[in-house]
């Protein structure tokens, strides 16, 4: 049995421990930081790449320096801080050369006009520049200045040239090129609320904007690479009337989770989401349904596309038979309502996998509140599954944590502590490789 608690660090006020994320662990970060008023929110950057686990070496221009002090990044990465363009890191080792060379990915936040022009004409005046055109690593850069210098023709033009690098995915507006080339990923600006106290787009983005940009970078050749992963997720919400709905508990926490690690192990990922809290994660192709019906609609759609399936969604099981067209009316007697099945997504997923063969994997989720392995082995059969996950209904839903059950097509079970549902996803995740690199079409097609 693999060791369940790997990696951890410890952290007062989570259960005393919180795992680091996957795809940052271990890299070398180099994280530059320019002359802009923004340069303050480029220590929460720093903080949380350290975090998640990264070595974070920080360059700062001069006039950086006149905005944070080094001494502020020092303190949160527990590394020297270059300043000088011919500082040497240690005895004879040239600090941009060292810099470059064993970075893993270069974050420019905030990257000002002026740098944005040096890097598009490849100049090398300072520390920063001379590290970014001598690496081999991939580039982010989140820009940040006024509205007037953002909008300018020349800087437009600027940002043009670096965005033709960067390879899929990107965000919008960037562009792909040939496969090998170095690339750029331009993140942002925002519109919002800027220096000058006027409002308009030049705004850097946030940081954890900024971190789920340099995972999406950093995972682009993983283990998922090139494979197309379909997360369903939320409880589903089928209508009373126009505001009344009959639902469950579930937050879509556990989903979102799944669908961020395999976004971060480089898979193309589509997320069916039934109502959430939750804001919309970056780099993923998010379909928001409500009804079970419409998330059936959906998961068909995708399953000619899709290589693994994961159905982490808590799908209403009844629904009303009819929908008032108004809101109904409280009287002096109760409510009556007559409830019919909903369609069993699962099921008529194995029916079309016996015919398509696709996907190759297909992972349920069992949420029982009463013999758990039981029943989730008796869903795991009768579906067709490759993997189920089951755990308690009562303390999944809604919570940041999860205790789960795997159980394998092989009759495998392994019982998984408590941990955070970033921690469980990787998990299953990590069975959702397992599962297609070994191949299952014999199971597909029973």
């Amino acid at each position: 049995m693999k060791d369940k608690n790997p990696g951890f660090l410890e952290k007062p006020g989570f259960l005393g421990k919180v795992k680091m994320t996957q795809v940052l662990r271990d890299k070398q970060i180099v994280l530059g930081i320019t002359g802009g008023i923004a340069a303050y929110k480029a220590a929460d950057v720093a903080s949380r790449l350290v975090k998640a686990g990264a070595t974070v070496d920080v360059i700062m221009t001069e006039a950086a320096t006149k905005f944070v002090t080094p001494l502020t990044f020092q303190a949160l990465t527990h590394r020297p801080v270059v300043t000088e363009m011919f500082a040497l890191l240690r005895e004879m080792e040239i600090g941009h050369v060292a810099l470059a060379r064993r970075a893993d990915l270069m974050i420019i936040a905030p990257a000002t006009a002026n740098t944005i022009a040096k890097l598009a004409a490849g100049l090398a005046d300072n520390i920063l520049t001379a590290t970014a055109l001598d690496t081999r690593a991939p580039i982010l850069l989140a820009p940040s200045m006024e509205t007037g210098m953002w909008e300018n023709p020349m800087t437009q033009d600027n940002v043009a040239r670096l965005q033709k690098r960067c390879p899929e995915p990107c965000p919008e507006q960037s562009r792909r090129v040939a496969e090998g080339t170095r690339d750029v990923t331009v993140v942002g600006p925002g519109v919002g609320r800027l220096a000058s106290g006027g409002r308009g787009s030049g705004r850097m983005a946030e940081p954890a904007e900024i971190i789920d940009w340099a995972r999406i970078i950093l995972g682009r050749g993983g283990s998922l690479a090139k494979q197309r992963v379909v997360v369903t997720t939320g409880g589903t919400q089928e209508p009373i009337d126009p505001v009344r709905f009959i639902g469950n508990h579930s937050s879509g926490k556990m989903g979102y989770a799944l669908a961020l690690a395999a976004r971060d192990r480089g898979a193309k990922v589509t997320l069916v989401s039934a109502p959430t809290a939750l804001p919309a994660p970056i780099g993923v192709q998010l379909v928001a349904v409500q009804t079970a019906q419409e998330m059936l609609q959906a998961v068909l759609a995708a399953l000619l596309e899709s290589d693994a399936l994961i159905m982490a969604a808590a799908v209403a099981d009844y629904r009303p038979a009819a929908a008032a067209a108004h809101k109904l009316k409280k009287g002096e007697a109760g409510l009556d309502l007559k409830l019919i099945r909903t369609p069993d997504i699962l099921a008529e997923v194995a029916t079309r996998r016996a015919e398509l063969g696709q996907p190759r994997v297909v992972v349920g989720f069992a949420a029982e509140t009463q013999d758990l392995v039981a029943n989730a082995q008796a869903k795991l059969k009768a579906k067709r599954l490759d993997l189920m996950v089951a755990n308690d209904a009562r303390q999944a839903m809604g919570a940041d944590v999860n205790q789960v059950t795997l159980l394998d097509a092989s009759g495998g079970v392994e019982e998984l502590p408590l941990l955070p549902k970033d921690e469980v996803a990787e998990q299953v995740m990590d069975r959702v490789v397992e599962l297609l690199r070994g191949g299952n079409d014999e199971q597909a097609m029973a």
